[in-house]
């Protein structure tokens, strides 16, 4: 691994905080690691973009997977995640986490997380899109990640962690030898407009969910820019599969220019037996695959968008009527506030809907242990690409990944003594390497992205989305060149300079991807080439910020450190 030596244009830190393990988001997976760090006698500082409780895991509807009920098992879970993820997910990875979740999520439970309950006081188990068996533990009706934050984060409040919020990261510092040696951040709202800080540390673990902003319609929160996945690329850390963004199916339709982040109707909707049908009525998604509305996410995007493709049609319509007030108030309470904010009223209306960007089935390359391609670097959660989710990730395998990995990057740290290296952090460049993209871009980045690499894509369409990027790009380096000028330091020109980095290289993977599979749909190469594309495409920045990409020889990801490197 070699250091690009690319930086985010931002004052030197001046001030700092030194830990043994610094964690960089509070999610499920964020969380989960800071408190088995801090279990394992390590000294642990959380940093996170807004408030504890205000990540992507608490907009989680749907639950959490894993084989919890009666007669079903790990094997069978590992069978519908493997199919879900058409032909790309690397075995292992999912083995690890069909079996060690039943016991990560009793463990969950025991630090304080309540979930649903059956009469005889069991678990209640729901059933998702690609699930064979009910297996999806759920908590509050539709407020899964709610509860689950809600739990983590009064663990983490309960055992005085120090916390630093509202603090968006900038880069990862490292030492002479290329080795991790904490973060730079900004704490917003503190301090001058561009004031930095940073936490010095050995182990960081990124843990900085997704990047749905960088679409239009985006059922992410706003937080969610790819932070995490730009802070790799420019530390020299190697990501991949992020051309398999899935857009979830079931979104609900607020127009055709509705941009940001849009309402979630969960895919439990249609555990629950609701039916997907277009304005006359007709079930559209029976015949095309056994499993109809519950088939895995990306038939059924596909399947809407075909339908609204024949027809001319804005959306389609998710119908429930058949299941009462009283089961939508209790089992539904979210979904209904928020169909009825927006006017619709699902008791007496089928609801409208169409799918919008959800969740990153890439991202940073890790093994088996968290362990990205710097050392010292660890990433779980949406930021992490295990080789888990494959081309499309398994509804509500989300949240399993996200613990189970993050207690397994825990025990790593613990166990190689990574944690007893004294940081060394080489000083921040006095120039800038990296110049900044205006607060304006972000909204051309998200058009171009949404129109060009969106739901449907072809090498048309993808070819003019990298040179409306590139362009963006051009601008600013040039500008950057010319007279050493760049945007103001700020967290809304940091964001936009994000967006580009992850948009950059979701493109070039999604044009070097000649083939339709799993959530990556190409117009213009509609067949599944497992021959050619039975494997991964992965991506790192080249010090003059071009883009390296090669692709693996096989499914299974190679390691990601030479053994004499991992401690």
């Amino acid at each position: 691994m070699t250091s690009t030596g690319i930086r985010l244009h931002a004052p030197a830190p001046g001030w700092s905080i030194d830990a043994d393990v610094v964690v960089v988001g509070s999610g499920v997976a964020g969380l989960t690691a800071a408190l088995r760090c801090e279990a394992a006698g390590l000294t642990t500082v959380v940093v996170t973009k807004a408030r504890l409780d205000d990540g992507s895991t608490r907009w989680a509807q749907g639950g959490i997977a894993a084989a919890l009920g009666d007669g079903d098992t790990p094997e069978q879970h590992l069978d519908d995640t493997l199919v879900a993820g058409a032909g790309l997910c690397d075995e292992e990875a999912v083995r690890i986490l069909v079996t060690e979740g039943p016991d990560a999520v009793r463990r969950l439970i025991a630090t304080g997380a309540r979930f649903d309950e059956s009469g005889d006081g069991g678990l209640e188990l729901t059933r998702e899109g690609g699930h064979h068996r009910r297996r999806i533990a759920h908590a509050g009706g539709d407020a899964t990640g709610a509860e689950i934050s809600r739990a983590l984060v009064e663990a983490v409040r309960a055992r005085g962690m120090r916390t630093v919020e509202n603090a968006l990261v900038l880069d990862l510092l490292t030492d002479a030898e290329g080795r991790t040696a904490g973060v730079t951040l900004h704490v917003m709202g503190e301090g001058q407009h561009d004031g930095v800080g940073a936490v010095h540390a050995p182990a960081v673990v990124l843990a900085t969910g997704g990047m749905g902003q960088v679409f239009s319609a985006t059922t992410n929160p706003a937080v969610s820019t790819g932070d995490g996945v730009a802070l790799a690329l420019r530390a020299g850390a190697e990501v991949s599969d992020l051309e398999f963004v899935q857009f979830h199916p079931t979104v609900l339709f607020l127009g055709p220019d509705a941009e940001g982040q849009q309402p979630l109707v969960s895919e439990a909707v249609r555990g629950e037996g609701a039916h997907l049908v277009d304005a006359d009525g007709v079930r559209f998604m029976l015949g095309q695959h056994e499993l109809a509305e519950l088939a895995p996410r990306d038939v059924v995007a596909k399947g809407i968008v075909r339908r609204m493709l024949d027809q001319d049609a804005e959306h389609m319509y998710l119908d429930a009527r058949h299941f009462g007030a009283e089961m939508w108030e209790n089992r539904f309470p979210t979904i209904l506030a928020a169909c009825r904010a927006h006017g619709i009223d699902p008791v007496t209306q089928p609801v409208p809907v169409a799918p919008a960007a959800h969740y990153a089935s890439g991202g940073v390359r890790t093994d088996s242990h968290g362990r990205t391609t710097v050392p010292g670097l660890y990433a779980c959660g949406e930021v992490a690409c295990t080789g888990v989710h494959g081309a499309n990730r398994l509804a509500s395998n989300s949240l399993l990944e996200g613990l189970v990995y993050a207690e397994r990057i825990a025990a790593d740290i613990a166990a190689t003594g990574l944690h007893a290296r004294v940081p060394q952090p080489l000083p921040t460049a006095e120039r800038p390497a990296h110049p900044l993209l205006p607060p304006e871009a972000r909204l051309a980045i998200q058009r171009i992205m949404t129109r060009g690499a969106g739901v449907l894509r072809s090498e048309a369409s993808l070819a003019e989305a990298a040179d409306r990027l590139h362009r963006l790009h051009a601008d600013a380096r040039d500008a950057l060149d010319e007279n050493g000028k760049t945007a103001e330091p700020g967290v809304d020109t940091w964001e936009a300079t994000n967006l580009l980095c992850v948009a950059r290289v979701l493109v070039e993977a999604a044009r070097r991807r000649e083939e339709t599979r799993g959530c990556h749909w190409r117009e213009d190469r509609p067949g599944r080439d497992d021959t050619a594309w039975r494997r991964h495409i992965v991506v790192r920045l080249n010090p003059d910020r071009s883009l390296a990409v090669r692709t693996t020889d096989t499914t299974d990801f190679p390691p990601t450190l030479p053994q004499a490197q991992e401690q």
